[in-house]
């Protein structure tokens, strides 16, 4: 019987047993990687339905993974439990599809049960295990080798460093999938509609900004007064100040009225295009909000002015819109 550990110190020290066996598991895949891997990619690549990854136990819970991850990045993809196909949920394989079988040992039972089925109908299989001469590995069409010497577990039982290896391998075929398929930023938001990320890549300035009786703007030649129950009436912090033609001819905000009181001590004459920032920052309207973050702290602006082609404003963007948003 082992003894338990006494101290932290054991305690520490395990752990970093464990992270350096794990990151040598990691490490030594990259010696493994053959024209296997490519001849996988290609056959995923090439697939008109969708790759269909199963496996059981702690390597179900990797293909769970692997499946939300080639799912989210470009690749058509899901999980199938493989004690599940072999009672009536095979029918949700079809003749387009691919599947990817995860077995370190490569002789899981309720996985080499699927093979007679995938080879009567002609479904490509690329198998992830840890034993290039397993029988799943030989009856695959592309096999990824995700073998380690050892597992972090002193017993050499518990799956540690396989499944590792495993969630590492299956990472770098999702990435090559990806960079394969050209997918970009865009794609990867329009598949996480609801999250943090969904939000800072969709969300365009149109989206967010004040418009129409809430754009706040003045005309050149204004009295400053005018400008300030602008901005007050508003409460965006700032007015567009427009020319004769309606075009942007520069900003006034709450910054620049603390300046205007250091330079005048009277502020009945005053014009706001003495005082007005120009040409003021400014974004168009399909440009996206996460943009929009990065010119504001670059700036040290709390506010944009959101203009057409024209350069005449439309809009009005501040950073509680933003905030409120979740873009940032």
């Amino acid at each position: 019987m082992r003894q338990p550990l006494a101290s932290s110190s054991l305690l520490r020290e395990s752990a970093l047993r464990t992270l350096q066996i794990e990151q040598a598991a990691i490490g030594g895949l990259q010696a493994k990687l053959d024209e296997s891997f490519d001849r996988a990619c290609e056959l995923i690549l090439a697939c008109q339905g969708r790759v269909v990854v199963t496996g059981m136990g702690k390597s179900g819970h990797i293909a769970g993974k692997l499946a939300a991850t080639l799912a989210s990045t470009g690749t058509p993809a899901f999980f199938v439990h493989p004690g599940e196909a072999s009672h009536g949920d095979l029918g949700m394989i079809t003749r387009a599809d691919v599947v990817l079988a995860l077995s370190n040992s490569g002789e899981t039972a309720e996985v080499t049960a699927l093979l007679p089925l995938l080879k009567r109908l002609g479904i490509p299989l690329v198998s992830m295990t840890g034993r290039p001469n397993s029988t799943l590995a030989k009856h695959a069409d592309a096999h990824l080798n995700s073998g380690v010497e050892r597992e972090a577990c002193p017993l050499d039982l518990a799956p540690t460093s396989s499944t590792t290896a495993a969630l590492a391998l299956g990472d770098a075929l999702a990435v090559a999938l990806l960079e394969a398929r050209g997918f970009t930023a865009e794609d990867f938001a329009l598949s996480h509609p609801g999250g943090s990320l969904g939000k800072r890549l969709l969300l365009r300035v149109r989206d967010l900004m004040h418009d129409g009786a809430r754009l706040p703007q003045v005309a050149l030649g204004s009295p400053l007064r005018d400008a300030l129950l602008e901005i007050t009436r508003q409460g965006l912090g700032f007015t567009c100040v427009v020319d004769s033609e309606g075009r942007l001819a520069g900003v006034y905000t709450d910054g620049d009225l603390r300046r205007t009181l250091d330079q005048f001590h009277n502020l009945r004459d005053v014009l706001v295009d003495d005082v007005m920032t120009r040409p003021g920052k400014r974004i168009g309207p399909d440009i996206l909000a996460a943009e929009a973050v990065r010119i504001m702290e670059e700036s040290r602006i709390t506010a944009l002015a959101v203009v057409d082609e024209q350069q005449r404003p439309i809009g009005a963007l501040h950073m509680h819109d933003l905030l409120a948003s979740g873009v940032i």
